[in-house]
């Protein structure tokens, strides 16, 4: 079960502690809540002397969503789990969208412009803005946990596929060319690029065997770019045949699959270009990092029969994984939300003023984004009501609950449960 964090009245971090702990601590008044997410009690006492459990924070960083567990490496308890979900994707949107305004206003001011050259000269190490999102995302959530845990080490998965390796199999001795990791890099990396489905007939959720496109026995070659997934009736039915003349009825399958052989994983290539930043602010914590390949999570992950998910990789991360306790574990789902806009004007599909942003963004000590509870007492919508607050100039907010959009509560009746941190939280 998901322990809860504990810190002292100094805000030093304590081992994590069973829910039935924490309650019996609040019962009695011994400590009181300092975080709603992750949860975190903390104490009304200093305990400088009480044990603390050394923790190992495992990331598993992803183009959509990360995945993050801190477990206790003598144990191989998973105290904590998490899955961030990265909003790189509605960024590369907003910046595509905000250039195509920008394009089409210059082209209706036709008047001349002096051409200009090197006024955006990029710093050492600058990554585009939805990658960047990914490493802060991650970077931000890091010192978080290292504030309410007593994190001692992290594990990082640096690369999704071991690219040499495939290349080479014997880039890193016998051991990877006769060893059980054999094959793991390559058949994960065909297992995301051909979506877990038979490259020919496009069936799911049965074995499906690594085929080579243009037979071996015809001079086709082992390289990633010449091998896809089929199924046995398919790779049996196709045998040493040249793909074009086993796809000749059908000329839009063997154009699609000769184009996505040639083309390089998206996914792949937003963890690639950002692995080696995240690497470095984790290195600059001065803690000791550890990194792993995504072949090697799987490998850990199969060998104590785990089930497939993000939380699950991130504690599967590297050479120290034990063998993990995982029962009653519930990982934080988190989404990165951003801080808002600095924006003043919205515009609409033609680039033209639509409508205006309030500068004031606090409303009686509330903002849009906060998570509140609401009892009201009188009048009409008597209840009550727990979620993300929009704040009004007026006083009355809506109030976004699991059951819908409540409107009209006015802040009187309001207490804020969580402040607005540019993150959304479920269980």
């Amino acid at each position: 079960m998901s322990k809860v964090f504990v810190i002292d009245s100094q805000k030093r971090p304590a081992t994590p502690i069973h829910p039935a702990q924490a309650r019996q601590l609040l019962r009695n008044k011994k400590a009181a809540v300092f975080r709603r997410f992750p949860f975190t009690l903390i104490l009304k006492e200093i305990r400088p002397e009480s044990p603390v459990s050394p923790l190992r924070l495992k990331i598993d960083p992803g183009a959509k969503c990360t995945g993050m567990a801190l477990v206790n490496d003598s144990t191989g308890e998973v105290v904590f789990a998490a899955e961030l979900k990265h909003r790189g994707f509605a960024i590369r949107d907003a910046l595509t969208s905000r250039r195509q305004l920008r394009r089409s206003r210059r082209n209706r001011k036709t008047r001349y412009r002096k051409p200009r050259f090197l006024n955006r000269t990029r710093p050492q190490g600058w990554l585009a803005p939805s990658l960047q999102s990914r490493v802060d995302n991650i970077k931000t959530w890091v010192e978080r946990l290292r504030k309410l845990a007593p994190i001692k080490a992290i594990s990082q998965e640096l690369i999704r596929f071991d690219m040499q390796l495939m290349r080479n199999p014997n880039i890193l001795g016998k051991e990877y060319q006769q060893g059980t990791l054999a094959g793991y890099e390559t058949r994960e990396y065909l297992l995301e690029k051909w979506g877990r489905q038979c490259a020919y007939c496009g069936i799911k959720d049965v074995p499906l065997q690594v085929e080579h496109i243009h037979p071996r026995a015809k001079g086709g070659s082992n390289s990633i770019t010449n091998l896809t997934l089929s199924c046995c009736k398919c790779n049996t039915k196709k045998g040493t045949k040249d793909i074009k003349d086993f796809l000749k009825k059908d000329s839009s399958k063997l154009e699609n699959i000769l184009k996505q052989a040639k083309r390089p994983l998206a996914d792949a290539a937003a963890v690639n270009t950002t692995r080696f930043a995240l690497l470095d602010a984790l290195k600059a914590t001065c803690l000791p990092v550890e990194t792993g390949s995504g072949g090697l999570t799987k490998f850990n992950r199969n060998r104590q029969n785990l089930e497939k998910q993000h939380w699950i990789d991130a504690a599967c991360i590297g050479k120290s994984t034990p063998i993990l306790n995982i029962k009653g574990v519930k990982p934080l789902l988190i989404t990165a939300n951003g801080h808002g806009t600095r924006q003043m004007c919205r515009t609409d599909k033609y680039g033209f003023p639509s409508r205006y942003v309030p500068i004031f963004k606090f409303v009686k000590g509330f903002q849009t984004g906060d998570i509140v509870k609401a009892i009201v007492t009188t009048g009409k919508k008597v209840g009550e009501y727990a979620g993300r607050v929009a704040v009004r100039t007026t006083g009355s907010f809506n109030i976004s609950t699991k059951n819908g959009l409540i409107q009209g509560i006015s802040h009187k009746y309001c207490t804020p449960i969580h402040k607005k941190d540019g993150y959304s939280y479920a269980a």
